[in-house]
């Protein structure tokens, strides 16, 4: 193995951030690239007169709702380190999104509001993650607002989020009251200066929390709050200790204000101290090491027009394992054909720049005119795919018309890219071809007519109808008189999805439990991979 591999390798940390919509998401993903140096200033300070959208939100879309519906990549360096960030969208809408984002991080960093507390959307989240043991670093953000007790907050983490927590810096105050930081990772304080709280002192050395200075610096009440709390912090909970960090068994916990800058940086340093470097992926044949000289990557997102004027898709693909370069032939191993890429990208929110290689951890962007699809596998010509993107089923469901007739081709062509990226999925139904588009949620349906207007220059019109859900459909034996049982009396309900797998379309749960009692040969699933 080269000395160059192994020394990118070790270069390379890849994570996500997961939270419920308003947490502070985009707002920590902006002061992290601040310390970073890849932004001079925040795109989230808003003034009267002039108002800068976040920078990692780029479609027209989601600057009109200020939410994040896209997934976005952002890459800088920090310390020596390369740091990958994949944005996630918050909003339930577009959770499926998200999960599968969480194929393509090596940790993450999940916020939670001080006011809040644990929400619903992030209970999902970290559910996945816990699946996968992926590890995660806990955010407590908005402490310059009122918010509920540290202690209980913790409380609510372990119950509701199931994870084992060990506090790594802590709050002096809150709200109004709120001074400063305690770093118990690097046995420092940090406390706002002038009135306006923007400004912050240099982390202040405090060995020892009996140390005089302290009242100093706190006045006798918050001094002597910090000691007591610190001391129960201790002797309730567990040393932090890395290994069980990156096995997923023990979440360090941050404090601070992402608005304010505060504990943004503490948390940082912790990240660059102790979460993992590009991590092993499991395959359908064996487990793929990102040390191998061979490059491997999966397509985990496809972006469409990303550039309105210019009609291009970008699959991003997420290096695995060795090297990949620039005008090198890759096998696509599901087309089984060669493809060899002129222009991949590196990301930095909507701008991009080419690059000559990339290396495990690494996110490419890769042009796409229609060969690619979520899921698929590049490799030097190893015959392997990854497992773990699945399609789950959809909880909406309409048909969809189009309602220029002059403009069937546009529409054809706009539906087919956004379904490839994933935005929602397609069944075409069996008995009358007519299309039925379902979404995790029902906002999917507003992106999708605008996005059909504004970059295909197509009218799409919905009809209602009533389903339940989406079940795969399996069968060992498909010439038993049984299956084609199921396929006669279901016929009305069984569509194609997009890769020409069979649905049945049921429209209760009743009916489900029906079927699977009178078929039992036949296996239903609520997701596409099994």
């Amino acid at each position: 193995m080269s000395k160059t591999l192994l020394k990118e390798i070790n270069k390379r940390k890849t994570f996500g951030i997961i939270a419920h919509p308003d947490a502070g998401k985009t707002t920590l993903t902006e002061k992290l690239l601040l310390f970073g140096g890849a932004i001079q200033e925040a795109g989230a300070v808003k003034s009267n007169k002039v108002k800068k959208s976040a920078t990692s939100d780029f479609m027209e879309i989601e600057r009109q709702r200020g939410i994040s519906v896209a997934t976005s990549v952002l890459a800088f360096e920090y310390k020596g380190k390369k740091i990958n960030i994949l944005d996630t969208p918050g909003h339930k809408d577009f959770a499926e999104d998200t999960f599968r984002t969480l194929t393509a991080v090596d940790s993450v960093i999940v916020v939670i509001d001080v006011a809040k507390g644990v929400e619903e959307q992030t209970e999902k989240l970290v559910k996945v993650c816990r699946m996968r043991n992926i590890p995660m670093i806990v955010f407590i953000n908005k402490l310059d607002r009122e918010g509920k007790d540290a202690f209980d907050l913790l409380d609510e983490v372990e119950q509701k989020l199931e994870l084992n927590v060990t506090p790594l810096s802590w709050p002096i105050g809150m709200g109004d009251r709120f001074k400063g930081i305690y770093n118990i990772w690097e046995k420092n304080i940090k406390l706002f200066s002038g009135e306006n709280k923007q400004k912050i002192s240099d982390g202040i050395e405090i060995e020892d929390l009996a140390d005089e200075s302290l009242t100093e610096l706190l006045g006798e009440e918050d001094a002597e709050n910090l000691r007591e709390e610190i001391e129960l912090v201790t002797g309730v909970y567990p040393d932090f200790d890395n290994d069980e960090y990156l096995k997923g068994e023990l979440q360090p916990v941050f404090f601070g204000s992402a608005l304010n800058n505060f504990g943004v940086q503490e948390l940082l340093n912790a990240f660059i101290d102790f979460a993992p470097n590009p991590l092993p992926k499991e395959s359908e044949t064996r487990i793929v090491r990102p040390e191998e000289e061979a490059f491997t990557g999966f397509v985990f997102k496809i972006h469409a027009n990303m550039d309105p004027n210019h009609r291009n898709r970008l699959a991003f693909v997420k290096v695995v394992s060795g090297t990949f370069e620039r005008n090198k032939p890759y096998l696509h191993v599901r087309l089984g054909k060669s493809m060899k890429f002129s222009a991949p990208n590196a990301f930095f929110a909507d701008k991009k720049e080419i690059v000559q290689e990339s290396y495990p951890g690494d996110i490419v962007g890769l042009h796409d005119t229609g060969n690619f699809r979520i899921g698929d596998t590049l490799t030097e010509g190893e015959e392997l795919n990854f497992k773990g993107i699945p399609s789950f089923s959809p909880e909406h469901f309409r048909y969809v018309n189009n309602s220029d007739p002059m403009k069937a081709k546009q529409f054809e062509k706009g539906i087919d890219q956004l379904m490839d990226e994933g935005v929602a999925q397609l069944f075409t139904m069996e008995y009358n071809n007519r299309k039925i588009i379902g979404t995790v949620g029902a906002l999917q349906y507003e992106v999708i007519e605008y996005r059909l207007e504004h970059e295909y220059n197509a009218k799409v019109s919905y009809e209602n109808i009533n389903i339940h859900k989406a079940c795969w459909v399996e069968c060992k034996d498909e010439k038993s008189p049984e299956y084609q049982d199921f396929l006669r009396v279901k016929q009305k309900y069984l569509a194609r999805d997009k890769y020409n797998q069979l649905v049945f379309l049921a429209d209760s749960a009743f009916t489900i439990q029906m079927t699977e009692q009178k078929y039992p040969s036949v296996k239903l699933h609520f997701v596409s991979e099994f």
